[in-house]
């Protein structure tokens, strides 16, 4: 409690009375004049960084950042206590699309809506008391922070990193930008609840793909991680080992190559099938109108992963044929919905008996069901309810009958190599990050184009900044929409020359000298993605980052949601290693460069009546009318205590003011003992004084192992 140590002395008269708000404030003011908690780098002090994931201003905390940063905070003095230097800074997630529809609905600028939410967020998180280094405050939105993350770019394009490439995209037509995957929920944009579209358009991409066995493997070294999370990212990279087999096309100058981790079930494949967008299916569509129809019906409905697994399966038949490469069978090739383009070759070898997707849309277009794998127990089973989707041993698969699924793998490989038509292959789920957005509010990405090429902006040019938004735009924000939708022309060579709003801004990207600007930003993941590092120099103006790190990195201790667990934390791990692989984390030991979070907490949620908190649900409770009725301590006492930092928390109005209450007699014992001592005017014996240090220390030890 060292707002009563400050206040003690002052408050020495008024023993009954613990003003929360008195006391609180006067020692936040204390902290904030004597810049308690600013820290700089000291190689003689073992150092503690401790970080919470940052916010995105919304002007508002709310429960979830409360318990965020508190579990944070009480982290950050307890190690402070120990003599450790503690960093703990805070900052802003500053771009984004909710600034853009919340400066439509304000009548103002993204910009001017964020600095001023960044304010009131500021005071709502100093009035909480928590211990940051305001010094090394950052927003994302400000140039001197993206000017790096521009320049950090070019550096990613230049080596080969970052590219562009036409590519399917999920599309929100409300919000018109790309979405990625986590951010269609059944079929509807995250935010705008739009139903989304599929649309092929050219976006930046970043290779991470290249780093999917490095962040593979790195996860085993994370020993201070949930397992649960490690498992998700071990599942999201998604390495297999199988076999890529190739198909002959019957009467069709090609072949379809497919990826299958079960070759096992080779004999079992009655027909191949395909996505939407493979260039088979587009061809054979250019002969039937059904095909054409049902590629745009496709289209016209989210595909990703999750929600192609919920799909009633459709399909349509392409009326081409392949040739089984060991039976010399023909098997039909269909155009399917539950195939993703983005996975694999886009196509795959059906066997509905071992497979309950392909079992499925089997059922439901009669196509033939032959089981060639059985238990391995020697259990009869029955294919006609569903799939047997396990491993086992091989039936009425000619000379492969009676191995198990390694003998068949090995032995199916080496026939398919003998007459080039397989090879072992390992895949992954992970693909490379697309980072463009069709958005105003973000990064903008520094690139040129001129004659159909494209170039960096020089280092000197840099920051490129966003053309501003001011009041005067509010007319057309509110009614036309036109400052944040695109009714123009950009540059021919841009990303997405009909959706991107800044390709309106004609000031922005039509440049005097022929060349026209780049009009997407960056996805906001990118900022967030190594605003860690940032924080260990912040105020540097000449590089992205400079020695200090070297003293601060990694994080200690990271705290945050798990519904971070893939993109931010993924991303994060990524952008580490590519800091790395351009030299700036040299200073670092080698030990040190791979990992930005030696540890990681993911705190559970706040729910109320057993759902989680929300302005929809109506059930939020405002955290700043609780701090004015029972002080900072109080709320922060009870959702320390409440449960585990890990597990959920239910919201208790009663259990608040217990907290109160506890805080209320702990002030009077302490005050009462105070003056009492003072009006006895009693030394301790030796005795009594060995016997008291030794109770204090048996204390601290049970409070610290706690």
């Amino acid at each position: 409690m060292s707002v009563m140590k400050i206040t003690m002395d002052a408050s020495m008269n008024d023993i009954e009375n613990y003003d929360a708000n008195k006391l609180e404030i006067e020692a936040q003011k204390f902290w904030d004049e004597n810049h308690c908690f600013n820290v700089e780098a000291d190689p003689q002090r073992e150092k503690f960084y401790c970080l919470a994931m940052f916010p995105y201003p919304s002007g508002n905390l709310h429960m979830g950042h409360i318990r965020n940063y508190t579990i944070a905070d009480a982290i950050s003095r307890y190690q402070r206590m120990l003599g450790k230097n503690v960093l703990q800074p805070m900052g802003w997630d500053a771009f984004g699309l909710p600034a853009e529809n919340a400066a439509r609905k304000s009548n103002t600028s993204p910009a001017d809506w964020t600095h001023n939410n960044i304010i009131r967020m500021r005071a709502q998180l100093k009035r909480l008391g928590l211990a940051y280094d305001w010094n090394r405050e950052l927003a994302t939105c400000d140039p001197g922070y993206y000017h790096w993350e521009q320049w950090f770019f070019t550096k990613l394009l230049e080596k080969g990193i970052a590219y562009r490439k036409e590519g399917w995209v999920n599309w929100d037509p409300l919000d018109q930008t790309v979405l990625a995957n986590e951010q269609v929920i059944e079929g509807r944009g995250w935010r705008s609840g739009a139903l989304v579209e599929r649309k092929k358009i050219s976006q930046w991409y970043l290779k991470i793909s290249n780093y999917a066995d490095e962040l593979l493997n790195g996860l085993d070294e994370l020993d201070g991680w949930p397992e649960q999370v490690k498992q998700m990212q071990r599942n999201w990279i998604g390495r297999s080992r199988g076999i890529n087999i190739q198909f002959d096309l019957i009467d069709y100058p090609s072949n379809l190559d497919v990826f299958t981790t079960r070759p096992d079930t080779l004999m079992g494949a009655s027909y191949l099938a395909v996505a939407a967008e493979h260039p088979i299916a587009l061809q054979a569509a250019k002969h039937s109108a059904k095909l054409a129809e049902f590629i745009d019906e496709c289209h016209r409905r989210p595909t990703t992963e999750a929600t192609a697994m919920t799909y009633d399966k459709k399909g349509v038949d392409t009326g081409l044929r392949a040739r089984h490469p060991i039976s010399n069978e023909a098997l039909p090739i269909w155009c399917a919905n539950f195939v993703l383009i983005e996975y694999g070759s886009g196509a795959i070898m059906s066997v509905p008996a071992h497979d309950q997707r392909d079992w499925e849309f089997a059922k439901s277009y009669r196509l033939p069901i032959q089981q060639v794998i059985k238990p391995g127990n020697g259990d009869d089973i029955s294919i006609k309810e569903k799939a047997f989707t396990e491993h086992g041993i091989l039936c009425n698969s000619g000379k492969y009958d009676g191995m198990d699924y390694q003998q068949a793998f090995d032995a199916i490989l080496t026939d398919l190599e003998a007459i080039d038509k397989g090879q072992e292959t390992i895949q992954y789920r992970l693909k490379d990050w697309g980072i463009s957005r069709q958005r105003y509010w973000g990064v903008p990405i520094p690139v040129l184009y001129k004659d159909n090429k494209c170039q960096v902006v020089d280092d000197d040019d840099l920051p490129v900044r966003l053309p501003s938004a001011n009041k005067s735009d509010a007319k057309s924000l509110t009614e036309t929409k036109g400052f944040f939708r695109n009714n123009t022309t950009a540059s021919p060579m841009s990303s997405a020359t009909d959706v991107s709003p800044l390709s309106q801004r004609t000031e922005f990207y039509k440049l005097s000298d022929g060349y026209t600007r780049e009009v997407d930003t960056f996805d906001t993941f990118v900022e967030s993605s190594w605003y860690y590092a940032r924080f260990a120099c912040p105020q540097c103006d000449t590089s992205m980052l400079d020695k200090e790190v070297a003293y601060w990195l990694p994080v200690d201790q990271y705290v945050g949601g798990i519904e971070h667990a893939i993109l931010h934390l993924l991303y994060a791990r990524f952008f580490h290693r590519l800091m790395r692989d351009l030299g700036l984390l040299d200073n670092l030991p080698d030990s040190l460069k791979n990992e930005p979070f030696k540890r990681l907490l993911t705190q559970g949620m706040v729910l109320k009546g057993g759902t989680k908190m929300s302005k929809s649900k109506g059930n939020v409770v405002n955290p700043e009318h609780l701090i004015e009725k029972y002080g900072a301590d109080t709320v922060r006492l009870f959702i320390m205590f409440a449960a585990p930092p890990t597990q959920s928390l239910e919201w208790s109005d009663s259990g608040v003011e217990g907290a109160y209450r506890f805080l209320k007699r702990l002030w009077r014992q302490i005050n009462t003992h105070i003056q009492t001592k003072a009006d006895e005017n009693i030394a301790l014996n030796n005795d009594e004084f060995n016997k008291m240090r030794h109770l204090i220390h048996k204390t601290i030890a049970k409070v610290s192992d706690d």
